[in-house]
């Protein structure tokens, strides 16, 4: 699990754009169950290593969720990726809004972590798709 390796502080948050290669590739390999207590079990590794926060969890599960759902209904990895982007980019990034407010204490606005969300979300989800999409050419399987 090297998920925490690369990340990007963000205020009271730091981006983990490697959590959404996983999450992609994870919906794709795994589908939504495993996916998301994939993205628990790195949410907690990244507590306990002091290089996360609560707002890992939500931020990193609801994506998970998404883009599995999205691939066991579609087997579409586009969708899959969107999955990624909208369930951590939007839906997580507000959910996480009182997380940050009422336990954390942080005071920030409703929407303050939409646009960090969404830009992690899209780099590491599409650093995903694209490593699926190179192992499919290079293993010539689809």
């Amino acid at each position: 699990m090297t998920s925490h390796l690369v990340s990007i502080p963000i205020g009271v948050a730091r981006a983990f754009p490697v959590q959404h290669t996983i999450n992609v590739l994870s919906a794709i390999l795994l589908g939504p169950t495993y996916t998301v207590l994939n993205a628990f079990a790195i949410s907690v590794l990244r507590n306990i290593l002091g290089v996360g926060s609560l707002l890992a969890f939500p931020g990193s599960m609801i994506g998970a969720l998404l883009a599995g759902v999205f691939f066991t209904k579609t087997h579409n990895k586009i969708y899959t990726l969107i999955g990624e982007v909208i369930g951590t980019g939007i839906i997580g990034a507000i959910v996480v809004y009182p997380v940050a407010n009422f336990i954390l204490g942080q005071k920030v606005a409703a929407l303050f972590f939409v646009v960090p969300f969404l830009v992690s979300a899209v780099v590491g989800g599409l650093a995903g798709y694209l490593f699926i999409k190179g192992l499919e050419r290079k293993l010539d399987f689809k």
